[in-house]
């Protein structure tokens, strides 16, 4: 037995006999016919109702239909009329500190019950004021801690600026070469010809898997070498007019690796001679600028009592060799033994014996006693320190062994987003531990029997002595060599060390 169920309809004509066409509202199904007294009165095309719809075999029907719903007309609302006063901001007024409005708010003191305890009495069993919980007994024994206004902070200088090549004469020498060069080109750019060494034998392995024949290599690393003198003349033009815009403000590190770089080429122009010439120059006038303003920031760090700063960055000159002023030198040692007090905390201690025995004074501070608490950090690290700072050792009575290597600064992890961990808990090697004044090795390379694609092989430019440069006047040079950081040393040169897929060398 067929059921009804109520749609929505819309009415899409109307005919001259009287009856109305329909469809659902929305959609082309179901759809029929309906007389016209069912329709409610007033209706029209295009009207969407509700209807009682009734289907089955022979199709749907509309049994009745109910006119929509008028919208109902918002009556009673309020009119909000423009107020006739003159608009007057809210201010506020604030009472004196400590005023309470006066006696007038005081009421009277409330008078105690006698079953009140007075004030200050206890019952019996009840703790004295005088008492402690267990374990405060210890922290009595400790020092007070001192409270010391900071020094005030230092302006930063501006961060050098670093090279950022275009491919201007690298991309002038790839357009004058003919197609099938250029692909040879590229590999040779990214890792010399090892590269294309690496490239042919993986192209060739490929084919004889694949059991074509192999490309002949000969022809292909003569054009490798050929090509490599002048791209790497493109390549360091490139870095060279790169630096030549920011020559006042360029980062040290980049202009001494083009320097040295520069020694390497071959065949080269008159043109790139005189831009050689400018890089040798302009490497003079920025080690001097650097050398300067390296001491300044010593003096002015020691001047205000940043020890610490000052000593770290006496650590850190601008060129390798560089020899410390002695007047300077003394004004450091005197700050870091005025900081190594008897009543300093370890936590001081070991921050500024951190700092001064990787600066150039270390064999000169001597503090007149040891700190009235000594902590197992600070022990761990006059241990490690000792090669460096024998006379510190010797004042805490620990013995150093000759044979001992030169510690490292301490570094924290980068990725270490745990807690901030004192200088004593990164000490590593005071405990004992082998392996951790090693440095870090590279990765391990893959073996020839992978079957992953070969690795473009890096060409490695070879360390040469820095360009011949004038010392900075000195009047006294401290007896104590001067540390020697890995960032003083000339370790720049351009390594390409970027994967090259293997590209059609049978070209």
């Amino acid at each position: 037995m067929p059921m009804s169920r109520r749609i929505e309809i819309e009415l899409t004509s109307k005919r001259p006999d009287g009856t109305w066409t329909w469809r659902a509202a929305g959609a082309r199904e179901p759809r029929g016919e309906v007389i016209d007294s069912v329709v409610p009165a007033g209706s029209s095309v295009n009207d969407v109702m509700r209807a009682d719809v009734e289907t089955d075999l022979d199709g749907s029907r509309v049994l009745s239909i109910t006119p929509p719903k008028a919208k109902n007309v918002r009556t009673g609302l309020l009119e909000i009329l423009p107020s006739t006063r003159a608009f007057e901001p809210v201010t506020q007024q604030l009472t004196k500190k400590g005023s309470r409005g006066g006696d007038d708010r005081k009421g009277p003191r409330r008078e105690r019950k006698d079953g009140d305890k007075p004030r200050g009495e206890r019952k019996d069993g009840d703790r004295p004021r005088g008492d402690r919980k267990e374990g405060a007994e210890s922290r009595t024994d400790r020092p007070r801690r001192q409270f010391f206004d900071a020094p005030p902070e230092l302006p930063q200088r501006p961060k050098a600026k670093r090279i950022r090549p275009l491919r201007v004469n690298v991309d002038a020498v790839l357009a004058e070469l003919p197609e099938a060069h250029r692909t040879i080109a590229e590999t040779v750019l990214n890792g010399g010809v090892p590269a294309v060494r690496a490239a042919i034998e993986e192209q060739n392995r490929i084919a004889v898997a694949a059991g074509k024949e192999k490309v002949p290599a000969e022809g292909l690393l003569q054009i490798a070498e050929q090509l490599l003198p002048r791209l790497r003349v493109a390549e360091w033009r490139d870095k060279a007019l790169s630096a030549e815009s920011i020559i006042h403000d360029i980062d040290l590190r980049d202009l001494r690796s083009i320097v040295v770089t520069a020694d390497q080429l071959v065949a080269i122009d008159e043109e790139t001679r005189a831009l050689v010439a400018k890089m040798k120059q302009g490497l003079v006038i920025r080690q001097e600028t650097e050398t300067k303003n390296w001491l300044d920031d010593v003096a002015a760090a020691t001047a205000v009592g940043r020890v610490v700063r000052a000593l770290r960055l006496s650590s850190q000159p601008p060129k390798a060799g560089v020899p410390f002023p002695a007047p300077l030198a003394a004004q450091i040692v005197a700050a870091t033994v005025a900081g190594l007090t008897t009543d300093a905390p370890s936590e001081r201690w070991i921050a500024l014996l951190e700092a001064a025995a990787f600066s150039p004074v270390h064999a000169k501070v001597l503090p007149a006693a040891v700190p009235t608490v000594i902590s197992e950090d600070l022990t761990k690290t006059v241990t490690r320190l000792g090669p460096l700072m024998p006379q510190i050792a010797a004042l805490f009575g620990i013995a150093v062994d000759p044979k001992a290597r030169p510690p490292r600064p301490l570094q924290v992890p980068r990725g270490d987003k745990g807690p901030h961990k004192r200088a004593g808990e990164l000490n590593k090697s005071a405990d004992g531990k082998p392996g951790a004044d090693k440095p870090r090795r590279g990765p391990k390379p893959q073996g020839s029997g992978s079957q992953k694609p070969a690795p473009t092989a890096a060409v490695t430019v070879p360390s040469e002595p820095e360009v011949a440069t004038p010392e900075p006047v000195v009047a006294e040079v401290v007896e104590t060599p001067p540390l020697e950081t890995p960032e003083n040393a000339v370790s720049d040169a351009p390594v390409a060390s970027e994967s090259v897929s293997t590209p059609e060398l049978a070209e």
